[in-house]
């Protein structure tokens, strides 16, 4: 269940939150782990309220597709606004997977995901 004080209301289209960009500057997938930044208290807020929320959110490790699912807005926006606050220094995309992960790692990785999901 969506935590109704963290989701926004739906009184602006999606694309008017990344001003109609639909990519990223950066590329991760929706499994990727967000991490706010120390420095990001130092830094000035984002100038969106989805934005300042993400900041927030991303106190503890949270997934792209958790933060998405508790704001209730879509990946895509997501990612884009995610991108940004990297490029602003407030918080970090981590790796999740090598390109020699095994099996164990990625279905661990998953099963996380999903529960995050659940939880959301």
């Amino acid at each position: 269940m969506t935590d109704p004080d963290r989701r926004i209301p739906r009184l602006v289209r999606p694309y008017a939150l990344t001003t109609g960009r639909t990519q990223p500057n950066l590329r991760f997938g929706w499994e990727a782990t967000v991490k706010r930044l120390p420095r990001a208290d130092d830094l000035p807020r984002p100038t969106s309220a989805v934005g300042n929320v993400i900041v927030e959110m991303t106190r503890e490790l949270i997934s792209i597709a958790e933060i998405s699912a508790r704001v209730g807005t879509p990946l895509g926006v997501i990612h884009v606004l995610v991108a940004d606050l990297v490029a602003t220094g407030h918080v970090r995309v981590m790796a999740t997977l090598e390109a020699d992960s095994s099996d164990a790692v990625r279905r661990d990785l998953i099963e996380r995901v999903l529960s995050g999901l659940q939880r959301a």
